[in-house]
């Protein structure tokens, strides 16, 4: 849903056409994620199929060209809900912790998933602490969220790390399986 809100509150700022949109969202949002001129318009189709955004006219130029887009009032109440609406996560945490229970599932070493995990997690905070010296303050915030978030993954490592043996012993008779018997052919398959 973050691209429709990110397009949104571009469009919140004042009218303007999907060049500048992608350009916005790709200078402050995109890093490594850049947007595509076709999920652009794509967004922009549905925002105004849903009567969040809309048409306000054209803008010519040199090239083609560009229709211009206006937040709508049901859009710009959709935006503040949204931004209003704290994000919580839910469910189970990211793969890594898949692959933690796969792995002893599977009767492999956890703790070597772990290992290579947390070098990963430990290079990347280098890049990104090396990163922040020449980033703008958008980029200083993203990479401190991405850090912090990245420090939150390490303690969790640390803390698997100490019950992966409780956690293959109760792996292990979670998948215990009932054992079949050779022929599991009935007279009804006959």
């Amino acid at each position: 849903m973050t691209v429709p809100m990110a397009i949104l509150a571009f469009l919140d700022s004042g009218p303007t056409h999907g060049f500048v949109l992608k350009r916005r969202y790709d200078e402050l949002l995109g890093h490594g994620r850049e947007l595509k001129y076709g999920q652009v318009y794509a967004t922009l189709a549905r925002l105004e199929r849903d009567g969040l955004a809309g048409g306000v006219g054209i803008e010519h130029g040199d090239g083609a060209d560009r229709k211009v887009y206006a937040i709508t009032p049901a859009g710009a109440g959709e935006l503040d809900a949204w931004l209003s609406s704290p994000h919580v996560p839910t469910g189970r945490p990211s793969e890594l912790f898949t692959k933690v229970v796969l792995a002893l599932v599977a009767g492999r070493a956890a703790d070597d998933v772990l290992d290579t995990q947390r070098r990963a997690y430990l290079a990347r905070m280098r890049e990104l602490t090396a990163a922040r010296r020449d980033g703008d303050v958008v980029d200083r915030l993203a990479a401190d969220y991405e850090i912090a978030h990245l420090e939150a993954d390490l303690r969790w490592i640390e803390l698997a790390g100490t019950r992966l043996e409780t956690l293959a012993e109760q792996v292990r008779g979670s998948t215990a399986s009932p054992t079949v018997p050779a022929s599991t052919s009935t007279e009804d398959d006959r």
